[in-house]
């Protein structure tokens, strides 16, 4: 329904948004200390500090003395990813790092809950598309320009009301990322204790029962280790490199931007960021759509029996993926891998499984790394990888155990509501900044969707 009156436009400047910018030089790094918010911080309108560049208190107060954030400043990105966000939290310590600046509300026009939601919408991304200026390395925004942006202002209590609901919503979202960070962390913690550290064979060899196993489990692992080339191994374990077990397949054109033709079928082309997302939240940003031959559809369609890893990029290379996730139904469209990503194919479930968590288990100790080249652009040598990397392989009834529990885990971690909220959150959200759709609307909207979930 559309509103009766229109709101109206203003600038960020009439609508009383200061922007601040930031000191534009980078303190040395500590040991531990106070975050130093940098790009990479800037995740999906959060702050995540994983990862974060730690400063000292008398760097934190020489950084600070020009901006320091508080709770409900909305950092902008003006370099790079011109124009993504992230909200500063309630009780956050933090400078601000270069090629970043902070947008603040005097509270008379712009509720300060809302002004993170205001820089979210169409309405932004239209201003940041017009005042942009195209680099030949990277894109930005002007200081000066960003509080010339013109956008809808709805009334200061509407504002307050359409905070509400979009934090509601944003919140669910984060739990069900947390939750989806503890499901990860049970699964590796698992694998870690069966495979790296063989608790199970220890306890057995000490002649007691593994805890939190039944007894059929438990028979399935041996009760004494043998030496091996890596160690001691549970006895009948073989020492195998990753070549032995799986096999790398690329193979093929993956599809077009457009389509040329009326043979061609539309799919999802999963890349190296789409597998972190994945992987982080349990649902992926918006991936591109490809226009493939059917023939070819087929050829780079993922199965249960394979693993993807991204194979470039700064942030997800090294990162790998189960290909047993119904992917499908997070986008609607089948779904295909692109030459940015690597396909091992392990040849069964219960081993792409095992391998997914091996993979993981090599880049939460960063062992992947010793398969990575370059510095910008990190790559990974997937030869050097399957030609050199040694691992334990149990017998295939303990990987079928092992695959029984992690399937459930997996199949959790791949559902959909998280991308069923955000979706919604995303939708109303234009529409409830422009007045197209008034919050009863709104109500009836979300009581039908938390029927569905």
């Amino acid at each position: 329904m559309s509103s009766e009156m229109e709101w109206p436009r203003r600038t960020l400047k009439e609508a009383g948004v200061i922007l601040i910018d930031c000191d534009h030089r980078t303190p040395p790094a500590a040991v531990d200390g106070y975050p130093y918010i940098a790009i990479p911080q800037l995740k999906n309108g959060h702050i995540d500090l994983d990862g974060v560049r730690r400063i000292s208190r008398i760097h934190f107060l020489e950084w600070t003395k020009k901006l320091k954030p508080q709770a409900d400043d909305v950092i902008v990105v003006r370099r790079c990813n011109s124009g993504d966000s992230a909200v500063i939290p309630k009780g956050l310590e933090c400078a601000i790092g270069q090629n970043l600046v902070v947008l603040r509300t005097d509270g008379k026009s712009v509720h300060p809950k809302f002004l993170r939601w205001l820089v979210r919408g169409p309405e932004w991304w239209d201003q940041v598309n017009k005042y942009i200026n195209v680099g030949a390395v990277f894109d930005s925004l002007k200081c000066k320009e960003i509080p010339h942006f013109e956008l809808t202002i709805p009334p200061i209590d509407e504002q307050s009301k359409i905070s509400e609901i979009l934090g509601a919503l944003d919140d669910r979202i984060t739990l069900l990322r947390e939750t989806n960070a503890t499901l990860e962390a049970i699964a590796q913690a698992l694998f870690k204790s069966w495979f790296v550290d063989f608790d199970p064979v220890h306890t057995k060899q000490q002649g007691r029962i593994p805890e939190g196993m039944d007894e059929a489990t438990a028979a399935l692992f041996p009760d004494s280790f043998e030496e091996s080339e890596l160690g001691l191994v549970p006895n009948g374990w073989k020492v195998k490199t990753l070549g032995e077990i799986c096999a790398v397949t690329i193979g093929g054109l993956w599809g077009k931007d457009t389509r040329e033709d009326l043979d061609l079928i539309p799919a999802i082309s999963l890349r190296g960021v789409d597998l972190e997302n994945l992987r982080l939240l349990g649902y992926a940003k918006e991936a591109p759509v490809r226009w493939v031959k059917p023939a070819a559809m087929e050829e780079r369609q993922v199965s249960e029996n394979e693993v993807l890893i991204a194979s470039s990029g700064a942030g997800p290379c090294g990162r790998p993926l189960w290909g047993g996730g119904n992917f499908e139904s997070l986008y609607g469209k089948p779904v295909i891998f692109s030459n940015f990503v690597k396909r091992l194919d392990c040849g069964s479930p219960s081993k792409a499984i095992y391998i997914d968590r091996l993979l993981a288990e090599m880049r939460a100790s960063r062992e992947i790394w010793n398969y990575i080249n370059g510095t910008s652009i990190p790559n990974l040598d997937d030869k050097l990888l399957l030609a050199t990397k040694k691992v334990v392989i149990p017998n295939e009834d303990v990987l079928e155990a092992f695959e029984q529990i992690a399937r459930a885990i997996y199949l959790k971690l791949y559902s959909n509501q998280a991308q069923t909220l955000a979706n919604l959150r995303d939708t109303l959200l234009p529409r409830l900044i422009s007045g197209q759709l008034r919050l009863p609307e709104v109500e009836a909207e979300l009581e039908l969707e938390e029927a569905t979930l």
